[in-house]
């Protein structure tokens, strides 16, 4: 069987073309972007972390929520936000849903967690849990002096 010879495709091209999935990608995922700057600026009291545009379908915009409180903060919010949505997207989204959503919630935590998981003791606190480890019990004795040298690899 013999090969098929193909000119190669400049893949410069498919991020600027404007059909095609990944130009359809590209176009939701700057106008979620947007729909996030408006809410984040008619709401800037809300944090970051405690809402995201979910999606968008027909004419509504989903937005995910951690938790019922800052759900409830956006309903009180949503004619504003709703009138801007229709001015960015030119009347084509006028519904908002708000969901809630503690999974998303749990992630970030997860995540938060993740980035703390290391923290740094300072030496006179690694001398502390020495001195405590020196009556400590065999097996607390160990955990203590392992802690302990958490202040030296720092």
């Amino acid at each position: 069987m013999s090969r098929k010879t193909k000119q190669p495709i400049d893949r410069s091209a498919l991020m600027q073309s404007s059909q095609g999935t990944l130009a359809q990608i590209t176009a939701k995922t700057n106008f979620l972007a947007k729909l996030s700057d408006i809410v984040r600026q008619i709401c800037a009291d809300i944090p970051a972390q405690a809402y995201q545009i979910a999606n968008f379908h027909d004419d509504a915009i989903i937005i995910e929520v951690n938790s019922s409180v800052w759900g409830q903060r956006l309903q009180f919010e949503r004619m504003k936000i709703a009138q801007a949505l229709a001015e960015a997207s030119q009347g084509k989204f006028t519904k908002i849903e708000i969901k809630v959503n503690p999974y998303f919630a749990r992630s970030q935590i997860q995540e938060e967690n993740k980035e703390h998981r290391y923290h740094h003791i300072s030496d006179n606190a690694a001398k502390h849990i020495s001195k405590v480890a020196k009556n400590a019990p065999k097996g607390l004795k160990e955990k203590l002096e392992r802690l302990a040298l958490l202040a030296k690899k720092t």
